[in-house]
């Protein structure tokens, strides 16, 4: 089955819906997933969960009998078209958080490792193990785990395969926390309500200013950040968030 978007007020619900194969990304969930994304974009969302339903898997990554007999010409489009809808994910206005209910391998961790934060169920595994198939990661793993955990924990990740429970997860630095399983959806609603109350185009500039950080130098990338700093306060938001510090109290910010 297809994954399914509800929402839940000002919270967007992306849901992966093939528990038979743990929620595999085969191409027409990558389609899906596409599609999706867009209408998130388009939405009032102030937020976007990712999970998986059951309680066994998050995604266990790619559908490995879709890959195979594959021309050349077909994998290349494939890995682009797989790192295009990720691209989407991380490049969302607003937060967006992978529930790892499970399972987490290949393009599931791929997939979880585009959203800005990650939260974990004890139960989860998760793990790079295309090496052991032949095969690296082609929907972005290689370059955002570098990115969140660093060269040498990625490497090790990478060219092992090894697969990491939650807790060793949590240490390495690619979860924000674990949380209790029979309240994991609640806990991850909660994660993302202290969003609701910010200005949704700050909450954009200071996303893309951490994301640019990573594609440019030191001194380009403060440029970026003095140029978004600079649209942030001339935002009729910016003056109420001054204005209510200075009055001790909430402010009451209207995205403009």
């Amino acid at each position: 089955m297809l994954p399914q978007l509800q929402f839940h007020d000002d919270l967007a619900v992306i849901t992966l819906n093939r528990p038979e194969a743990l929620n595999a990304l085969s191409f027409s969930i990558l389609d899906e997933l596409h599609a999706l994304i867009k209408t998130v974009k388009k939405s009032t969302a102030r937020a976007l969960i990712i999970t998986g339903t059951g309680d066994k898997a998050f995604c266990a990554g790619a559908d490995i009998k879709e890959l195979m007999g594959r021309s050349r010409q077909e994998q290349q489009s494939g890995s682009e078209f797989g790192q295009e809808v990720f691209n989407q994910v991380e490049n969302l206005p607003i937060p967006s958080l992978a529930l790892i209910n499970g399972y987490a391998f290949g393009g599931g961790l791929e997939l979880a490792l585009a959203c800005t934060f990650r939260l974990a169920t004890p139960n989860a595994k998760m793990g790079l193990p295309e090496i052991k198939l032949g095969l690296i990661p082609g929907y972005g793993g290689t370059q955002r785990l570098a990115r969140v955990i660093g060269i040498t924990r990625a490497n090790e990740l990478i060219l092992t395969g090894k697969t990491i429970d939650a807790e060793q997860a949590l240490q390495y630095g690619i979860l924000n926390g674990v949380i209790d399983k029979s309240k994991a959806l609640d806990e991850a609603v909660s994660f993302c309500q202290q969003f609701k109350g910010f200005s949704l185009p700050v909450l954009h500039f200071a996303k893309s200013a951490i994301l640019r950080a990573f594609d440019v130098s030191l001194q380009d990338g403060l440029k970026i950040e003095s140029n978004l700093s600079t649209l942030a306060y001339s935002l009729n938001d910016a003056n109420e968030g001054m204005q209510a510090f200075i009055e001790k109290r909430a402010p009451s910010f209207k995205d403009q």
